[in-house]
């Protein structure tokens, strides 16, 4: 079901974009909090063809920009 701790991923996290302001995330990738739903869809549409970037939206709402 998960990968094993010995095989690096074949993707880099480039972004995550919130809509939570409670939230907050730490470390290497750009993190966004936005205002509202729209501006959120928005603005992770724009993120990602300007990095061309692939979407992935999480179970929380929140999205994470990606590259292979």
């Amino acid at each position: 079901m998960g990968r094993e701790a010995s095989i690096a991923p074949n993707y880099k996290i480039l972004a995550y974009l919130t809509a939570n302001e409670n939230r907050k995330v730490t470390g290497a990738p750009l993190f966004m909090t936005l205002k509202d739903e729209e501006e959120l869809k928005e603005t992770t549409a724009d993120l990602a063809h300007a990095l061309k970037a692939d979407v992935v939206k999480l179970k929380n709402n929140d999205y994470l920009i990606i590259q292979a």
